[in-house]
């Protein structure tokens, strides 16, 4: 069994809860705060199926809103993105998305399976590919492309678009913490918050 914890610290991304308040913004006023990550404020927007995040770093801005950013059944649907709405402490724009509201692995569901399965495989590549430092997450990724996990073809096709997102923005991908896998109601497995900029 993997130490995620230990192995997190390993690669430097201990697990750091963004310290900053929610910005004020009239679509959020009333709003209750149901997750908070590295980088992002989660809140709910009532309505049972769409939640405000409130995204720092540019990595999870990109991810959210580029045109070329990945797609399909195992990354968030994305309804609007409403501008930037402050700042936060460590100098980034905070920018307000508005996405699908995404739900914490059931354990023992499929998803969660699969998310302990794909971690495992992320974890056994990034130690393969140590020596290479930074570079590592991103080879560890373009790793699994490869070769076949007995994933399922979406999933593996899945893994090879945010491989290629993160080798076109240069950012690093972030899928050690399952707190960035989630899943929808239906047991689909999601790509909630997998990259980082170091």
């Amino acid at each position: 069994m993997i130490d995620m914890a230990a192995a997190r610290e390993m690669l430097g991304r201990q697990s750091i809860l963004l310290p900053d308040p929610v910005p004020p913004h009239p679509l959020l006023e009333g709003k209750r705060e149901i997750g908070r990550g590295e980088y992002s404020i989660v809140l709910d927007k009532g309505d049972g199926e769409r939640v405000y995040k409130i995204v720092s770093s540019p990595a999870d801005y990109f991810l959210y809103t580029a045109e070329d950013r990945p797609n399909g059944p195992h990354f968030p649907v994305v309804f609007a993105d409403h501008g930037v709405i402050g700042r936060a402490q460590s100098g980034y724009p905070f920018h307000l998305i508005e996405m699908e509201r995404l739900y914490p692995l059931a354990e023992g569901s499929p998803a969660a399976e699969l998310s302990r399965r794909l971690i495992e495989y992320y974890w056994s590549a990034c130690a393969q590919w140590s020596r290479l430092g930074n570079d590592m997450g991103r080879i560890a990724l373009y790793h699994l492309t490869t070769q076949p996990m007995g994933v399922g073809d979406s999933l593996q096709q899945a893994l090879a678009a945010l491989s290629d997102f993160v080798e076109a923005y240069q950012v690093l991908p972030d899928i050690l913490n399952a707190n960035n896998l989630m899943m929808r109601t239906d047991g689909t497995l999601v790509f909630s918050d997998p990259v980082f900029i170091a």
